[in-house]
């Protein structure tokens, strides 16, 4: 049997568009004389639809859309992921199986994930029962493929011996190998075979990375559709041999999901530019070079805002990641506006010393002059603050958080020094000059700043963000990190439980670890708990 993959990148609420492209990939596959042809979860509304569930339009739409593509299954067998509704106005995430024209049969999602970025049983009834249709393949949807004892063991009990899963995972650094794990385990539990279909694209802070699998019954990934890569591909059973592709190195990966989150929240949301404020820092430099790999060099506007606290180093710099990248460059000094704005309020502050305030006084000044560039040319801002800053409050509200979209917001400063690296091998030239790597890093708001006069040392705080922010774990079990780590535990919880408010006023950003702030993560603000 051929198996097409549709690994396609829908929009969601798009019925038209996506009606439009799943039946462009109905018509590729039958050329390709595939005789049996998967589409993604929830590909007729895109993933994560979210309240749009709530609009009986939406899903009467979404409906009918189902109807007219079941009439184009004409010589090839199709399984279609759409949102059903039963005569109690229930609703379900499922599955149409439809061939010759006529919808053969329907399944509905048993498992509703409800953690993390998943909220379906907010939205969705469970399904009850499994599906095998003609000739032994059993149908599931996500998250049913991770229950040990769900409706694929059910269905390979029922005699199934080709397990179809339509999926909408979202990515994450190392899930790819994750779901291979889980599915060689499943295929050999199972003693079948897994065809595995997931979505590809970016949805706000989410990005799904494809990587479409088929796996033997004994465990052998023998397919490995590309990540990040919209296409149908092609895979035959019984099959033999290896994967024809290897997955990508771990930094790359990153990579490539910034630039296609980037590409898709920019162009789904019609913006045809994007400006970045270019310090001269590493920070800066990487989410330009992951707008230029996503938009073309057309696409991105990059600003420097110099004060007089600004370095020749950082200066030059910044022109120089902008002429690597050859994207348009602009400089605008701030410390006139600075002086305009310290000369307005000094008689509020008589009496009173420099403190941060006048530091967050240029990064909001810098913020005002990026949303003034937005407003008068349609260019949306790219915020350039990395996870380490915004975990401790490291940033200021209205300045250096400033922004429509934050493309390294879940990467910590750590991470971005490797993924930089990445996008210098990505562009096959040194488009981040060695120079950003070995500066120190420094914020530049006063004489001989730098980052470390703040916080602890990256590394350092990195493992403590890691280990407290993404895992959960308790402060005793932190301090068994070591002297440096415990050192400085207690103030490092202190500040990230301090400056919820902040993130929460964040503009939303792409997702790459297990648990990103936003969606994953969701503290009070008002909360007077206290883990040390």
């Amino acid at each position: 049997m051929k198996i097409a993959f549709a690994q396609i990148n829908v929009t969601v609420g798009d019925l038209p568009g996506n009606a439009a492209k799943i039946a462009s990939f109905l018509a590729k596959a039958r050329r390709a004389k595939a005789g049996l042809v998967l589409f993604p979860e929830l590909a007729v509304t895109g993933y994560p639809p979210e309240d749009l569930l709530f609009k009986p339009s939406f899903i009467e739409g979404n409906l009918k859309v189902l109807k007219r593509l079941v009439l184009l299954t004409r010589g090839v067998t199709a399984v279609i992921g759409f949102v059903d509704r039963d005569p109690q106005g229930r609703l379900y995430n499922a599955a149409a199986v439809a061939a010759n024209g006529r919808l053969l049969a329907v399944y509905h999602k048993v498992h509703l994930p409800n953690y993390g970025v998943f909220d379906e049983k907010r939205y969705f009834t469970p399904g009850a029962k499994p599906l095998v249709f003609p000739p032994a393949i059993g149908v599931s949807i996500c998250e049913d493929i991770w229950a040990e004892e769900g409706p694929c063991r059910q269905e390979a009990w029922a005699g199934a011996k080709v397990l179809v899963n339509i999926s909408a995972s979202p990515y994450h650094a190392g899930k790819l190998r994750e779901r291979e794990r889980l599915l060689a385990r499943r295929a050999r539990a199972c003693q079948a075979w897994i065809c595995y279909n997931n979505l590809v694209g970016g949805q706000d802070e989410l990005v799904f990375d494809g990587g479409c699998l088929l796996v033997s019954p004994k465990g052998q990934v023998v397919f490995r559709a590309p990540q990040f890569t919209e296409d149908l591909f092609l895979a035959s059973i019984p099959s033999s041999g290896k994967p024809r592709r290897r997955p990508l190195p771990a930094d790359g990966e990153i990579f490539r999901a910034l630039v296609l989150g980037t590409r898709d929240y920019v162009q789904k949301n019609g913006f045809r530019r994007v400006v970045i404020g270019l310090s001269g820092g590493i920070d800066s430099a990487l989410t330009a070079a992951v707008a230029a790999a996503a938009l073309g060099r057309k696409g991105v506007v990059g600003v420097s805002l110099p004060s007089r606290f600004s370095s020749a180093g950082t200066r030059a710099d910044a022109r120089a990641v902008a002429k690597a990248l050859r994207i348009r460059f602009l400089e605008i000094p701030v410390e006139p506006v600075v002086a305009a704005f310290s000369q307005a309020l000094r008689g509020s502050f008589e009496g009173r010393k420099a403190d941060a305030t006048e530091e967050n006084l240029q990064a909001r000044i810098r913020g005002t002059l990026l949303m003034a560039l937005s407003n008068k040319f349609g260019w949306l801002v790219l915020a350039t603050g990395n996870k380490s800053e915004l975990s401790t409050g490291y940033c200021t509200l209205y300045g250096d958080m400033v922004g429509g979209f934050a493309v390294i917001k879940d990467v910590t400063k750590t991470q971005v020094y490797r993924v930089s690296r990445a996008a210098n091998r990505h562009f096959g030239r040194r488009v981040i000059p060695e120079s950003v790597f070995t500066r120190a890093p420094t914020a530049e708001l006063k004489p001989r700043q730098t980052d470390q006069d703040t916080l602890p040392p990256y590394p350092v705080l990195d493992t403590i963000v890691k280990d407290y922010v993404e895992a959960d774990r308790p402060a005793a079990s932190i301090r068994s990190r070591g002297k440096a780590v415990a050192s400085v535990l207690d103030r490092v919880i202190r500040m990230v439980d301090r400056n919820e408010y902040k993130r929460r006023q964040a503009p939303v950003g792409i997702k790459i670890t297990p648990r990103a702030f936003g969606r994953d993560r969701r503290m009070p603000i008002t909360n007077r708990f206290q883990e040390i």
